[in-house]
């Protein structure tokens, strides 16, 4: 089970070209402009400057997702946060959305439209959150 990570980053939400780059650089694990250019120049039907994947890592570290690590004249942009701390602070902001409605009716009605598998998991989740209750009251 991944938490949530300790760093947050200031901006969650992400235009497309965004989500690509970031996608790459958690693939490579670290990269240069260079590796996620010619990574999207490798689809013959992109077109895409190689100033604007610039732009986009500049954007993206001023969002918090990336650092930009410099070694001699080179740059290298490293993720803050993995892949799956990115969907957990996704589920996270989207379960707080859900909840912010605010009227008990309609989160009964969606959990009681839910499968079985699903409701399963709601109820590994509740034992999860009173196991955690208590160790906090034991403290």
């Amino acid at each position: 089970m991944v938490s949530l990570p300790n760093h947050r980053p200031k901006q969650l939400s992400l235009g497309p070209l965004e989500s690509e780059i970031l996608h790459i650089v958690w693939e490579l694990k670290g990269a240069t402009v260079k590796e996620i250019h010619d990574r999207i120049l490798a689809d013959p039907d992109r077109e895409l400057a190689y100033t604007s994947v610039t732009t986009v890592l500049n954007r993206l570290t001023k969002k918090g997702w990336l650092v930009c690590d410099k070694q001699e004249r080179s740059f290298s942009w490293k993720p803050l946060v993995s892949k799956a701390e990115a969907n957990a602070l996704q589920a996270y902001e989207q379960l707080n959305q859900f909840l912010a409605v605010g009227n008990p009716d309609v989160v009964a009605a969606f959990a009681d439209s839910l499968d079985q598998a699903s409701v399963e998991q709601l109820e590994a989740i509740a034992q999860r959150l009173q196991a955690i209750r208590k160790s906090r009251e034991e403290q």
